[in-house]
């Protein structure tokens, strides 16, 4: 299967964050591969989002890679114990990130891991993570296996737990997921699964 390189990062991110329906996020541990098909993302455009932890050019110590080129990880806990994975997108200095909500795995489990806790939990993803480039990593990566998508399949909503950035900002639909129904008549779960 072919992964993913730079330039489909580097795309505007809403179109990223719809794109990566239907992508395998790949995770090496212990020689073994975890493996899973993404089917939802929420798309965060700073500095205008008022959603976005780089809201009006904010710049920290915790959120210093989402202002990196698109295709690094940009991680950070919740609640001080949750671990949310976020994909870089754009330019350089243009702090646009797309975060992983679910997965369907490619394993025994067969189960949807929904939730960016979960989905951090079920690919055992910590804070080393941190900026890990996912074009050349040799840990975490991923690949396209061409399952694709119409645009009638791609339901849109509003983004979760965002009540803070306002009406406007926690209505935008800007969560994009696809139906359990419409991802599991395209996969064919074969020998090279986990």
């Amino acid at each position: 299967m072919k992964r993913l390189s730079r330039e489909f990062f580097l795309k505007p991110t809403l179109k990223v964050a719809q794109e990566l329906l239907g992508k395998v996020l790949v995770r090496k541990y212990q020689g073994k591969l975890i493996k899973g098909i993404i089917v939802e993302t929420e798309a965060y455009i700073g500095p205008k989002d008022k959603a976005s932890h780089a809201y009006q050019n904010k710049l920290t110590k915790r959120n210093i890679v989402e202002y990196f080129l698109g295709g690094f990880c940009y991680l950070y806990l919740i609640y001080g114990m949750y671990w949310q994975l976020n994909i870089t997108t754009s330019l350089a200095n243009r702090p646009e990130c797309v975060l992983l909500r679910a997965v369907f795995p490619l394993s025994k489990k067969k189960n949807l891991v929904d939730g960016p806790g979960k989905l951090c939990e079920y690919f055992k993803l910590d804070q080393s993570f941190y900026g890990e480039d996912l074009v050349f990593s040799k840990r975490l990566w991923l690949e396209d296996w061409k399952i694709k998508f119409k645009k009638s399949e791609i339901k849109r909503t509003p983004r979760i737990g965002i009540d803070y950035a306002g009406p406007y900002w926690s209505k935008i639909k800007w969560r994009f997921l696809v139906e359990k129904k419409d991802f599991l008549n395209r996969i064919s779960l074969g020998s090279e699964v986990v």
